[in-house]
């Protein structure tokens, strides 16, 4: 039999082995730079999502569950005249953007289908659903000679998908109507080549938090 310090060393060193197994992941709140908010992956049979984050020149993984994406109060921009802004809320107010172009000082948010390779899905096509949003109005839209097209929009009118090609690698501006925390979830789904049978990631949810 094990004498009563031999059985203390052993659930020590139990102890210190469980401890050091499966260490659990950080949460990161990410301020400025390049991050790929929907990074789509297709390996294994299975169509996943999570956020590249690409802040500090190193591309790492992340769980969107672990990362908090930051809109501080420099993104703060006045929604301009013209019907085709009206989206972002009434003339003159204020509008929280992460923009298209990069920014000093703000996150340049996108989305990356790049891990997915061509000629798995229908079309080389990814479907992008905007499920919900929690917190406030979100929107997401491109500009092109100064003209926006909506991508997204959390209002009932909104549109809610968007076709993405394998491959593809986007940055669209990113809107938000009030200071607050945001939770903005996201589905993407495909239909693989050749076949009736439909991959998704399920439900997304990524968390911002714009600041005032």
């Amino acid at each position: 039999m094990f004498g009563a310090r031999t059985v203390v060393a052993l659930v020590a060193t139990l102890v210190a082995l469980l401890g050091t197994a499966a260490p659990a992941s950080a949460a990161v709140t990410l301020t400025s730079g390049h991050v790929d908010v929907i990074d789509v992956n297709y390996a294994s049979g299975n169509l996943t999502v999570q956020v590249r984050d690409e802040t500090t020149g190193t591309a790492v993984e992340r769980s969107p569950a672990d990362v908090v994406l930051q809109v501080p109060a420099a993104a703060k921009i006045t929604v301009p005249s013209g019907s085709q802004w009206s989206f972002l809320g009434t003339a003159g107010s204020t509008v929280w953007v992460l923009p298209q172009n990069q920014v000093s000082g703000l996150l340049w948010a996108g989305w990356n289908a790049n891990d997915v390779a061509t000629g798995v899905f229908a079309n080389n096509q990814l479907t992008f659903e905007l499920v919900s949003v929690t917190g406030g109005q979100f929107s997401m839209y491109t500009t092109s000679l100064g003209n926006p097209t909506v991508r997204f929009h959390s209002r009932s009118a909104g549109p809610k998908t968007q076709l993405v090609s394998a491959k593809a690698h986007s940055h669209a501006n990113w809107a938000f109507n009030t200071a607050g925390t945001y939770t903005v979830t996201f589905k993407v789904t495909g239909t693989l080549a050749g076949t009736t049978t439909t991959k998704t990631s399920g439900n997304v949810s990524f968390t911002f938090q714009v600041l005032n």
